[in-house]
């Protein structure tokens, strides 16, 4: 599984391509060769996986148990938009335009990356969705979130 790391600001064309940042391409599998699925995010972001993380995913999805109605529309919103892209020869990525409207994209991106995947937000959105917590709710939150956790050494 990768584990991406790194937030990038980028901007695209008037296409819809960015060049892919070379601290990410650094951490692409030699699996993936550039192959990845974009996708609909959870908070008005896309979220870029590579293609052997998307698989993995969608094999958890359509595990799912379909006679339930929760899950055929979670299938079917989780899988709505998801595209293949390749990074092309000059190492851009290009976005397709349906997507870029789902979330408010137009020229100035931030690719966050953590885990398996790279969330792309517009940088008005990001700004503004990480600028909503200040200190002390982040501090609130990690409480809430970690602050059960039974070994206090796997976490600094």
């Amino acid at each position: 599984m990768t584990n991406f790391i790194g937030e990038y600001e980028v901007k695209l064309d008037a296409k819809g391509r960015f060049s892919f940042p070379a601290g990410l391409r650094k951490q692409l599998s030699l699996l993936s060769q550039g192959k990845f699925v974009v996708n609909r995010g959870l908070e008005d972001c896309l979220v870029l996986y590579q293609q052997e993380d998307w698989e993995r995913i969608s094999e958890k999805v359509n595990k799912l148990n379909q006679f339930v109605k929760k899950n055929r529309m979670f299938v079917r919103r989780f899988n709505n938009g998801a595209t293949a892209v390749d990074l092309d020869a000059s190492g851009r990525l290009n976005l397709p335009k349906r997507l870029m409207g789902y979330a408010d994209i137009s020229k100035n991106c931030v690719l966050f990356a953590y885990g398996d995947k790279i969330e792309i937000w517009s940088s008005e959105k990001y700004n503004a969705m990480m600028s909503e917590d200040d200190a002390e709710d982040y501090a609130g939150l990690a409480e809430d979130v970690m602050g059960d956790l039974n070994d206090a050494d796997d976490v600094s």
